[in-house]
């Protein structure tokens, strides 16, 4: 699909209810693994802490896989199953709300796609939607591990978004749990910048090459790189 059907500038309107923002980094995460996983065969995707529905929306524009959205808050929660049920991708969008580390599978997936809380050490913010969304309280990266075994087809993948200086760590702890890294992306903001962000991609399955590579969002200029570009303007409208 080569045309902007989904409007960020609309996205925006309906998480300000919220107060939550879409990130740079969190489009990049899902333009990105929209585009891998198309290139590979997937029934059904799980989207680990969808908050407002961002992931699964920019996955479902570019695959027919049956998503299934899993969401612990209830307020982000609703406002995912609003934006979904407004978008034409719908009827594959389902919100499933509760601790996914509770709830059993409703199906097995090919894919697992996590954005998961960064903050593990950081001041707390007095609102409580944000410390689940941004802080590590009721998802640690240690119990993806675990979950991804029990939600993950025999040749599953999961994908996440890591900051860059806790990556090192979690692919070891990975490796240790029988996963296997396929893919590695580092992204930096600019080339003055060093890497902040690493896309993960990894397999249940032992994977005979291992690709990374390296992407800067803007260039010196301040203009969005190439790369960038190219990833994203089915979904930023002034791209």
């Amino acid at each position: 699909m080569s045309n902007s059907y989904f409007s960020f500038k609309q996205f925006h309107v309906a998480q300000d209810k919220c107060a939550m923002k879409v990130c740079t980094d969190a489009c990049l995460f899902g333009a990105f693994i929209a585009q891998y996983i198309s290139n590979h065969s997937a029934n059904a995707i799980a989207d680990i802490g969808t908050g407002t529905g961002l992931l699964s929306l920019m996955m479902a524009q570019k695959n027919a896989s049956i998503i299934h959205a899993y969401e612990i808050d209830e307020q982000a929660a609703m406002q995912a199953n609003e934006n979904f049920s407004a978008s034409k991708w719908h009827q594959r969008l389902t919100v499933i709300k509760g601790n996914v580390l509770l709830l059993k599978p409703a199906t097995t997936y090919e894919w697992i796609v996590c954005n998961p809380p960064f903050y593990e050490k950081s001041l707390k913010s007095p609102n409580s939607s944000k410390n689940i969304a941004m802080h590590s309280e009721q998802l640690r990266l240690p119990d993806l591990l675990p979950l991804c075994h029990q939600y993950l087809t025999q040749k599953g993948r999961f994908a996440l978004l890591l900051p860059y200086n806790q990556t090192t760590s979690f692919i070891a702890m990975a490796h240790q749990n029988h996963f296997y890294l396929e893919y590695k992306l580092d992204v930096k903001p600019s080339p003055k910048h060093h890497f902040f962000r690493t896309i993960c991609i990894f397999s249940k399955q032992p994977t005979p090459t291992l690709l990374e590579e390296n992407l800067t969002i803007k260039e010196l200029s301040n203009a969005y790189s190439e790369p960038f570009k190219a990833l994203l303007k089915d979904y930023y409208q002034f791209l």
